[in-house]
């Protein structure tokens, strides 16, 4: 089976997004994307640009915390969405209903900064946006945010190569 949502990304170091928050913008870019692809730039849900969200979610010169991303996310959205941790299974769950979850590479908190294997990252944040079960085993779509000069690009990458730095957060409108 294969899943991959049709999400524009954006590059962390696009002209529009402070230089001084350039380095460190992971996390409040990939809020953004997946907000404006949830709400279809809805100004009622997302009045912000990424320059504001990154002070609003409490971003940090190394990086935005989970826990943080996910309480001034809740803060900002309010009762009518779920933004919370999850496991890959949901995660996959939320993809096949067509929801784009927040990913995150660590190897710090993790305690794998020693290990032989090296993850795609060492601590990122990205929009996942597909998978796909190709010979059994599961490959991870994500934008990756772009770099200096580049724009986000759409990579997939082993699950299994990564899957002891990799955290999920949900952003979904709740259904009422």
């Amino acid at each position: 089976m294969k899943i991959l949502l049709n999400i524009t990304g954006k590059s962390q170091y696009s002209a529009d997004i402070r230089t001084e928050f350039q380095n460190s913008a992971c996390g409040p870019t990939t809020a953004h994307v997946i907000l404006n692809y949830l709400c279809q730039n809805d100004e009622k849900v997302l009045p912000h640009d990424i320059n504001e969200l990154y002070k609003l979610l409490g971003g940090t010169k190394i990086g935005l915390f989970k826990w943080r991303l996910i309480r001034n996310l809740r803060k900002l959205l309010g009762d009518d969405w779920c933004v919370e941790e999850c496991t890959i299974t949901q995660a996959i769950e939320q993809l096949r209903e067509g929801n784009p979850v927040a990913m995150r590479f660590d190897v710090y908190f993790s305690w794998q900064f020693l290990t032989k294997n090296k993850p795609l990252y060492k601590y990122h944040w990205v929009p996942l946006i597909g998978y796909d079960i190709k010979d059994s085993e599961l490959y991870l779509t994500i934008h990756d945010n772009g770099g200096r000069n580049r724009d986000s690009q759409v990579r997939s990458f082993k699950f299994d190569d990564n899957r002891k730095v990799l955290n999920f957060v949900k952003i979904e409108p709740i259904k009422r």
